[in-house]
């Protein structure tokens, strides 16, 4: 194989990668908040891509006012989901409030079904369609965008957390919820912050990816589930883990496919997660906890 089709696999994998990235942060976050696995997450990315297609079409605006009202709405959905459903069972079970995230995740998919369709979508690409040559490989100019959108969101979560009054609230929520309480901080208002966060990185990636691979109402559930291997990968509530385990399994997704099979190529991120949690279960950039009993 030469350099130029590695290249190619290389640059695809890291494209697709970015959005499973974003996915297990949104993940991370959740969990760090409240030690809730969100399994509408993936929701969230397919609300990106879907709504901004639908109000493209709809209302006749442009490309980028349609991406602003898809992350905005994706945004006031994650945060009705926490005031909704999430706040009222507070103190509840953890499983039994993952699995409420799981009748979110149908609810969401079901309610997009009947309203935008069962069709796959795509949307334009931001600037310019002509892939540029590289050293033998094609790139597209969409791959760029994703690249340089998702390090602006990591660069962004990043300031958040180490510079804003509400970044550090919410590391202290994830760290001791009880001891942030006497202190005064609103864990409440910390947890929905955390689910808006959330919907918004998985809106920004779901609207990134859908000009290069299509959208439909039933993405989120692939998409969700590579995320949450990407974030197990990681270490699960290390954010940039998450982020470094979703370009890891984009990667591996795309060389699998090039020099196994495209028909398997699914199959990659589960296989990835099965080895990681016999392996290291706490991921490559996670911590082991020792528990005293």
């Amino acid at each position: 194989m030469d350099l130029g089709s590695i290249l190619q696999y290389l640059i695809s994998g890291l494209t697709v990668g970015s959005t499973y990235g974003l996915t297990a942060l949104g993940f991370t976050i959740i969990f760090n908040a409240t030690r809730v696995i969100n399994f509408a997450q993936g929701e969230f990315v397919m609300m990106g891509g879907m709504l901004a297609v639908f109000f493209m079409a709809s209302l006749e605006v442009g490309l980028f006012p349609a991406i602003f009202l898809a992350v905005a709405c994706t945004t006031l959905t994650g945060v009705l989901m926490e005031r909704l459903a999430i706040r009222p069972v507070q103190g509840a079970n953890v499983i039994n409030i993952i699995i409420i995230t799981i009748g979110v995740s149908i609810f969401i998919r079901g309610v997009v079904m009947i309203f935008l369709g069962k069709d796959t979508f795509v949307l334009p690409p931001f600037f310019g369609t002509e892939a540029i040559e590289f050293l033998g490989a094609a790139v597209i100019p969409q791959s760029i965008w994703i690249l340089l959108i998702t390090m602006f969101v990591l660069a962004g979560l990043r300031f958040f957390f180490n510079n804003t009054i509400f970044g550090k609230a919410m590391l202290a929520c994830s760290f001791e919820q009880k001891a942030a309480h006497l202190v005064g901080i609103s864990v409440d208002r910390m947890v929905m912050i955390s689910f808006a966060i959330s919907a918004l990185v998985g809106s920004i990636g779901g609207v990134i990816l859908t000009p290069v691979t299509l959208t439909s109402y039933d993405v989120g559930i692939l998409l969700g589930l590579k995320g949450f291997a990407a974030c197990i990968l990681g270490g699960l509530g290390n954010p940039f883990g998450a982020a470094a385990g979703g370009l890891i399994i984009g990667v591996l997704e795309s060389f699998g496919a090039g020099f196994i099979s495209s028909a398997f190529k699914d199959a990659f991120a589960f296989i990835i997660l099965l080895v990681i949690l016999f392996v290291k279960p706490s991921g490559i950039f996670g911590r082991a906890e020792i528990e005293r009993v």
